[in-house]
């Protein structure tokens, strides 16, 4: 990395971007919030951060209500939802610099695949994957539970070298390590998706379906075998799709989460606030691919229709 440090642009300043923006400022890095609703809040208050992890933080940021007030960032992280992502490409084309880097930072397969045609070609697309338990409280208030790591694959952009893109890579992961945080650089973003799947499809389903968090789902056996028997599909998706699991990974997973302290994920929380539910990405989209290979994932399948349901329904009684 150079010694001049690069600009940073927060687009989706909710728990996400708040958090991993304010660890960034506060390691010295020259970061802009991009908000909506929560751009008064923000302005007069800055954010807070209570974390179990780093303690309680609290600092003025330099927050924007419009992109066009934004300067142009050489890397920009994206915390708002997949859901929102054809909305969201204009925005991002007008806060990046020439040769930006663009870090989605969003759960669930496809993503990057999404919004690449919606990009100018100039543009860097990176997808990062963050392992974080973290929700946003009130306007400029973040809950910060446990873990924090972000690992990032190159996707798509100007430069075809493997050797240049792994550069960008690295050099994106040196940013989060520079602020405290745990970060590699991944050679395979579609394996590292397809990972990451293992815990969310049951866990942010199952929080939604059932109306319950993490350890009230670990302590029942019958959720605990539908949990591990989701996995373990997650993780035949994966292989018919040509992406190994490390051996005993869902296990790792399972365990952690019966170890960490109660959490609801993040699905739950736009269930609540009557959010569109990310189904493409986490759901449809594996589920598609898996089929492709001639795999089908039942419980899987079972799972995505019934929160699909559930979506329209929420979503025809917030109209």
């Amino acid at each position: 990395m150079t010694s001049k440090r690069p600009r940073i642009g927060i687009i989706g300043t909710g728990a996400i971007g708040g958090f991993y923006g304010v660890m960034l400022a506060r390691a010295g890095f020259d970061v802009h919030f991009l908000l909506r609703t929560e751009f008064d809040a923000v302005n007069a208050n800055g954010i807070r951060i209570d974390s179990a992890v780093h303690g309680p933080l609290q600092m003025a940021v330099q927050a924007y209500a419009s992109v066009a007030d934004m300067p142009p960032c050489d890397w920009l992280l994206v915390g708002a939802k997949a859901t929102s992502n054809a909305e969201l490409a204009s925005v991002i084309a007008q806060a990046a610099a020439a040769d930006g880097k663009v870090v989605l930072l969003q759960n669930g397969l496809g993503v990057e695949e999404q919004l690449r045609p919606l990009l100018p070609t100039n543009l860097h697309l990176l997808g990062g994957l963050c392992y974080i338990c973290v929700n946003r409280e009130a306007p400029g208030v973040i809950r910060h539970q446990a873990l924090g790591a972000v690992n990032l694959g190159y996707h798509s952009g100007p430069t075809g070298d493997a050797a240049a893109r792994q550069t960008i890579t690295q050099e994106g992961a040196e940013l989060f390590r520079a602020a405290g945080i745990d970060s590699q650089a991944m050679s395979d973003l579609a394996c590292a998706r397809w990972q990451k799947l293992v815990w969310n499809v049951p866990y942010n389903g199952l929080s939604v379906l059932l109306r319950a968090s993490t350890t009230p789902l670990m302590a029942d056996s019958h959720s605990r075998t539908l949990i591990q028997a989701l996995m373990a599909e997650v993780v035949e998706g994966a292989r018919a799709c040509g992406h190994e699991m490390p051996p005993g990974y869902a296990e790792q997973l399972f365990a952690g989460t019966e170890k960490m302290s109660d959490y609801w994920p993040s699905m739950y929380y736009d269930f609540t606030h009557n959010r569109p539910l990310e189904l493409e990405g986490i759901y449809a989209e594996p589920l598609a691919r898996a089929r492709a290979t001639g795999c089908n994932l039942p419980r899987m399948e079972a799972l995505y229709q019934a929160l699909a349901f559930i979506d329209r329904r929420n979503q025809q009684a917030a109209q």
